[in-house]
């Protein structure tokens, strides 16, 4: 990006300039995660758990938080991308870690542009292909104007802070029994393991986990002296996707405690629909715009930021490779109409793969490297028996995604 610290020249940012790449590197992280598939899994969750939903959230609210709080540290303190300190930990692992990385950045961005197309769609009734190439192109403007990292950060902030202003909204409106769903957060009618382990990996899964902390190394965020602002950006990170599930989730409860079914084919948009009528469906289409375009721009950097450390020369062209990457998704989109569903699955699957790989490495280099890569940094015990503790819980998750791999050979 534009007169930022590179990871291998890190600078101490001003103070303004620190606060405002902070909460862009927090909102790329939480935005990143709220794309059309977050707002239909919480939408569906909801309507077969009911209030009982509210327990599967906190609980992986709390994972997310020691997942975030390790990746961030060790990458922040380190200065390096994960591919670089993977190459460090285990020479050529870096490289695997990135072709993961891209791949399914590259797929789910197909998706990502869709949600934006759907989005156009139910706001204006555009056709979806038209509504896909006008987003994509904004997009691409992002990355092209002059003060590239700034635009992104100020476009994911505004756009964060729409969703879930709209959200709350519906919320409100839709009157859902916060008692109960207090109540169950911590005492729940039923617990779904399944849909516990969903959340976690759509929140902190694929290029996801790295979103935010790549862009405080870009941002010349780094080194001990930064500890701070590390910490209270991961954690706030995933407070704000915590927020915005949890709204939807008193939104959706809402419409369903009155009794209201949901449609099949679209359960968000009749969710809102049963709330607001159809002012609720242009509400939606704002909010899966809003979603899926700060997924595009998430997924677009943080897969371009894996590639560009192996390119040599073109690392300083990266918002180029950008605009090529959000081109080339767009162009498949238009083609295809959507993601195909088996490329779906298997970057799903790869996905599930990322984070214990990625997190394996992490842990590695914060208990063994400490004196190399984090610079003599004394690393809190606490945090690697959590981070000990919730990779064993993503090795699972890891091997139940296999079987979407499995089920592609079947």
């Amino acid at each position: 990006m534009d007169n930022e610290a590179t990871a291998t020249q890190p600078r101490r940012p001003a103070a303004a300039a620190g606060r405002g790449a902070l909460l862009g590197a927090m909102f790329l992280m939480a935005t990143s995660a709220i794309g059309p598939g977050f707002i239909t899994q919480t939408t569906v969750f909801t309507a077969q758990l009911g209030a009982a939903f509210a327990f599967a959230i906190v609980v992986s609210i709390l994972v997310d938080i020691a997942v975030q709080l390790n990746v961030w540290r060790v990458i922040g303190v380190s200065g390096l991308h994960a591919q670089d300190l993977a190459n460090k930990v285990l020479p050529g692992s870096g490289y695997v870690l990135a072709v993961l990385v891209v791949l399914g950045g590259a797929v789910f961005n197909i998706g990502n542009i869709g949600g934006t197309a759907l989005g156009m769609n139910a706001m204006f009734g555009m056709d979806v292909k038209l509504g896909g190439a006008i987003s994509a192109a904004i997009a691409v403007a992002i990355f092209l104007s002059k003060r590239a990292g700034v635009a992104m950060d100020r476009i994911v902030v505004v756009l964060g802070v729409l969703m879930i202003s709209m959200v709350l909204y519906v919320a409100i409106v839709s009157d859902p029994p916060v008692g109960e769903a207090l109540r169950q957060s911590v005492l729940p009618d039923e617990v779904s393991f399944l849909i516990i382990t969903t959340l976690i990996g759509g929140t902190v899964g694929g290029y996801i986990t790295y979103a935010g902390a790549h862009r405080l190394v870009d941002s010349g965020i780094t080194g001990t002296e930064h500890i701070s602002m590390i910490t209270r950006g991961s954690v706030t990170g995933i407070i704000v996707t915590g927020i915005m599930r949890a709204l939807l989730f008193l939104a959706v409860l809402g419409v369903v405690a009155g009794g209201a079914v949901l449609a099949t084919d679209n359960p968000p948009a009749s969710a809102f629909q049963h709330a607001l009528g159809d002012v609720g469906v242009r509400i939606f289409g704002v909010i899966l715009w809003a979603a899926s375009i700060t997924s595009v721009i998430g997924a677009s950097y943080t897969s371009v930021s894996f590639m560009a450390g192996f390119m040599g020369r073109l690392r300083e062209q990266r918002n180029l490779l950008v605009v090529g990457f959000i081109t080339v998704c767009a162009v498949a989109f238009l083609a295809l109409g959507k993601a195909p569903v088996t490329l779906l699955v298997l970057a799903g699957a790869l996905n599930g793969l990322i984070l214990p790989v990625g997190l394996a490495i992490i842990l590695w280099a914060a208990a063994r490297r400490s004196g190399d890569l984090l610079k003599g940094y004394a690393y809190p015990k606490y945090l690697l028996v959590i981070g000990i503790l919730v990779w064993m819980l993503t090795v699972y998750l890891g091997w139940k995604s296999l079987g979407g791999i499995s089920a592609l050979w079947g």
